[in-house]
């Protein structure tokens, strides 16, 4: 039976565990935590792949309600937008008729789910917080995937109505806080809490690992990208990036992850014959330390004119497993201040491949101190990132809102 002296928390995302999204498993993450304080309701949709899994279970004192929507694989807009139609008509329709929550929260995934979060949270009269993980639709415009004006105006307006009326907008950034005041969110309902990560959990281990063992790239210099494989990510730099490495023999370079350009970027280094470049899947949580720790330096790429719409939240798993990183990216982007305060890394400007190949072959010939590197990295991320600084910072917002 539910306490009834918790406060009820309802919850919107179209992404929740299982999934392997970055929204799904940090809200996972940040739902199972709050449930040992809160009545933790989460409204998720169909995942692809999963569409046989439960509508309805108990997981780790979570309540999941799985509500219908198609499950597309979602590299095609057309196939995309039937999921997000789809989950957030049924999302708004089970939100208005469950049970009254105390509080409401929600991530931006879709965009515009926070303005199906508003309807209910103003239905109950109860307080709305909203997670921002990026910046739409200017994500979306810098991107060029969006250029019909007419849909611009009209995301810009929906986005603007939760932001003026959310009773509180987390922002993951400085940069990204800015943004979000620039298009209307009252500063004082603002509060900046990074994303985060489990550092009990990722732990660094030895490089020559069994995984790098089987993968055949023990004995190289592995760059490595590792998380999604979109528009955002600006991987073409770095495949491109290969063409001036071609003298290096014992540098691999290791893509791992999918997302919506794998496709193409897999063509693009067919097209330029870079055979140093080798794609992956993702890897299972459980070899994650192993596959992060295998790697000599990551590369954490960001399209140029992206800083504040998005923040790459692959950075911290890098750092808990203390391997240094080359961030190419504007220089004001949460990322790249990360790395320059925290001295754990390289900054090189986006889409300049040569520049990225030049901080690549500088790392492999000994110019840098890697191993210090990652260890300023580790102590950065135990010290502003671990999940339990996070975690606090959550429990003090939703106790400022819900009852006692």
């Amino acid at each position: 039976m539910p306490d009834p002296r918790k406060p009820r928390l309802l919850v919107l995302n179209q992404y929740y565990w299982p999934g392997i999204e970055a929204t799904a498993q940090l809200l996972t993450d940040l739902c199972e935590a709050l449930a040992e304080d809160a009545e933790v309701t989460v409204i998720t949709g169909m995942l692809h792949g999963n569409e046989d899994a439960p509508r309805r279970l108990v997981r780790n004192g979570v309540r999941i309600v799985r509500v219908p929507s198609t499950s597309f694989e979602r590299s095609r807009l057309v196939a995309r937008a039937s999921n997000y139609v789809t989950y957030l008509t049924n999302a708004l329709v089970h939100g208005l008729r469950g049970r009254r929550p105390d509080v409401v929260l929600c991530m931006t995934d879709p965009p515009i789910v926070a303005d199906i979060a508003l309807v209910v949270a103003k239905r109950y009269r109860v307080p709305l917080v909203v997670v921002s993980q990026d910046v739409f639709p200017e994500i979306a415009v810098q991107l060029k995937r969006l250029e019909n004006p007419v849909a611009m105006r009209l995301l810009r307006s929906l986005v603007s109505l939760y932001l003026r009326r959310a009773d509180r907008i987390v922002a993951i950034g400085d940069t990204m806080r800015r943004r979000l005041e620039e298009k209307g969110a009252p500063p004082e309902r603002v509060r900046v809490i990074p994303n985060w990560i489990d550092t009990s959990r990722l732990e660094p281990h030895e490089r020559g690992n069994w995984w790098a063992e089987k993968r055949g790239v023990k004995d190289k210099f592995v760059v490595m990208h590792s998380g999604n494989v979109g528009h955002a990510q600006d991987l073409d730099s770095l495949v491109r990036a290969a063409t001036f490495l071609r003298d290096l023999d014992d540098v691999a370079i290791l893509v791992i992850g999918s997302g919506a350009r794998h496709n193409e970027l897999v063509a693009l280094a067919e097209l330029l014959e870079v055979e140093q470049v080798t794609f992956l899947y993702y890897q299972a949580r459980d070899v994650l330390p192993l596959s992060l720790s295998a790697a000599d330096v990551h590369v954490v790429g960001l399209a140029p004119g992206l800083a504040g719409y998005v923040v790459p939240s692959r950075l911290y798993g890098i750092l808990a497993v203390a391997r240094p990183v080359i961030v190419a990216a504007d220089a004001e982007s949460e990322t790249a201040q990360v790395v320059q305060e925290a001295g754990c890394g390289i900054v090189v400007p986006p889409g300049r491949p040569e520049l990225l190949a030049r901080a690549i072959r500088d790392a492999h010939d000994g110019r840098y101190d890697l191993g210090e590197m990652g260890r300023r990295g580790r102590e950065w991320v135990e010290r502003e990132a671990d999940r339990s600084v996070a975690l606090r910072r959550y429990r003090d917002l939703l106790g400022e809102l819900a009852p006692t």
